[in-house]
C-alpha cells in the first residue's frame, strides 16, 4: 500500500473517531432538532454522511453514482453511516485499484464529511447536548478503525 493510500485510511479513521463522538448519546429528538429554517437537521446531516461514502466508494471502484438517500432514524442513519464508511475503507485496505486519487477521494467526500461531523458537534451545542472538547492529537487513532466503537479518549476537556 503506497504512502497516499495509508494517510487517506488514517484520515478516515480520524473522521470515524470524531463522528462516533458526535453521533453517540445524542437526545432522543436530536435527528429532528432545526435551528433555522435553512439549515439541515442533524438527521438530514447524518443520511448525507452515509451517501457520501456509498458515493466515495462508487467513485474508487470507477462507478461513480450519487443518489440521496432517506432520513432514518438517528440509530439506523447511524448504522448505515458506519456500514459504508467500513465499505469504504475496506477497499481503501484492499489491493483493488483506486479510480482515482487519493487527492481527489480526500477533496470530494472525505473533506466533505469531516465539514458536516462539524456541524453536528456545533447543532449539539445548540441544541443544549454539547459533547466535550478533546486534545485530538494525543486520541488513539489507528488506520482501519472506523466502527462506531471507538477507543477512550485520552485528554478531554470543557
Amino acid at each position: 500500500m503506497n504512502d497516499k493510500r495509508e494517510m487517506l485510511r488514517h484520515t478516515v479513521a480520524t473522521l470515524a473517531y470524531r463522528a462516533a463522538k458526535v453521533l453517540r448519546d445524542a437526545p432522543p429528538d436530536f435527528a429532528t432538532f432545526s435551528s433555522s429554517e435553512t439549515t439541515r437537521t442533524p438527521g438530514q446531516i447524518l443520511a448525507h454522511l452515509g451517501d457520501l461514502f456509498d458515493w466515495a466508494l462508487s467513485i474508487a471502484e470507477g462507478k461513480q453514482a450519487w443518489r440521496d438517500n432517506k432520513t432514518l432514524d438517528w440509530e439506523q442513519g447511524t448504522d448505515r453511516f458506519f456500514a459504508a464508511l467500513r465499505k469504504f475503507d475496506a477497499y481503501l485496505a484492499s489491493n483493488e485499484e483506486l479510480h482515482a486519487s487519493e487527492e481527489k477521494l480526500f477533496q470530494g467526500p472525505v473533506a466533505d464529511a469531516l465539514t458536516h461531523v462539524g456541524q453536528i458537534g456545533i447543532l449539539r451545542r445548540i441544541a443544549g447536548a454539547p459533547i466535550r472538547g478533546e486534545n485530538y492529537f494525543v486520541a488513539d487513532i489507528e488506520a482501519g478503525s472506523v466502527t462506531a466503537k471507538q477507543k477512550a479518549p485520552r485528554r478531554e476537556f470543557d
